[in-house]
């Protein structure tokens, strides 16, 4: 009996040593599970910086004409390129914010602006979703030089539960930049449309300008021709002064030298225009109107009114 019981001591030990092997396996496994379930910061920082490759475009448009257009973006309410349910493929409520913990500090070149969208329920486009979460966008706007400007978009959903970080299959960002690039080219073409406005006012009053001076000109050459013919008037008249007579009444004789007693060339009626000619002390060489020429003394001239 002694020899059984002893058996039946060594027995029970070896199994009791296998339960204990067995508890302090399992004690173990459930720690591991715990490290796994409560993520460390670093790990955290690690998984936030595994978002995709985004999506980086540079394009001509200064950093003005971006910022406008991306603000417009940010304004929208709206994370294109994805979607929570099949009836309803557009996918609004977000919010610009100044700042997001789902993605690691920016650190390099350029401004960074965040949308983001909470209480998403396993969003298309992010990989191996199937929880509610948080859809994060970031943009990133660098000025290259005065006309060309640099966009990167990044986008990620992060689950609440156990904060695992998906990144897009890069159709939220493609989606982004297209609806970014047509406000931006609307943006544009507004700006073009009002500089060629601009332009063509400018070219209107430059020749309504031109028009003036060509008009100012033309004014002004015309008071100098007036100017001018009044003063050929006046000198006509001046020499028409100078050198035009009329007879006085009763009429006079036109002679063939200048001596009374010379010959008659003919009889001039009283106010007859004659020419002068010749000028003696006394006596004047006349052209008559009709062509003849003669002598005539000083005193039965008078000059004209």
């Amino acid at each position: 009996m002694s020899l059984i019981a002893a058996r039946n001591t060594r027995r029970r030990g070896r199994i009791a040593y296998h339960f204990s092997r067995l508890g302090l396996f399992a004690v173990i496994v459930v720690c591991i599970f715990c490290l796994l379930g409560a993520r460390h910061p670093a790990a955290d920082a690690a998984q936030r910086s595994s978002v995709g490759p985004g999506l980086v475009q540079e394009f001509p448009a200064t950093l003005v004409e971006v910022k406008q257009a991306l603000d417009e973006l940010l304004d929208d309410d709206t994370i294109h390129g994805t979607y929570i349910y099949e009836k309803e493929r557009t996918l609004t409520g977000a919010k610009a914010v100044p700042s997001t913990p789902l993605f690691e500090q920016w650190k390099g070149e350029g401004s960074v602006y965040y949308k983001v969208r909470t209480d998403a329920i396993a969003p298309r486009h992010f990989l191996e979703t199937g929880d509610q979460g948080t859809i994060a966008v970031r943009y990133v706007v660098t000025s290259v030089n005065e006309n060309r400007t640099r966009l990167r978009i990044d986008a990620v959903f992060v689950e609440n539960a156990r904060r695992t970080v998906h990144p897009s299959d890069g159709t939220v960002e493609a989606s982004e930049f297209k609806v970014f690039q047509e406000r931006l080219q609307a943006i544009q073409l507004d700006e073009q449309e009002a500089l060629d406005a601009k332009r063509r006012r400018d070219s209107i009053d430059l020749a309504r300008h031109t028009l003036t001076l060509q008009h100012e000109d033309e004014s002004t050459r015309l008071a100098a021709a007036e100017s001018s013919n009044q003063e050929l008037e006046q000198r006509v008249h001046s020499l028409r002064q100078e050198l035009e007579r009329r007879v006085k009444a009763p009429g006079a004789e036109l002679k063939a030298a200048p001596f009374r007693s010379a010959a008659n060339v003919t009889s001039l009626s009283a106010y007859t225009d004659v020419v002068i000619v010749i000028v003696t002390p006394r006596w004047y060489g006349i052209e008559t109107p009709d062509g003849q020429r003669g002598w005539l003394p000083m005193d039965q001239l008078e000059t004209l009114p």
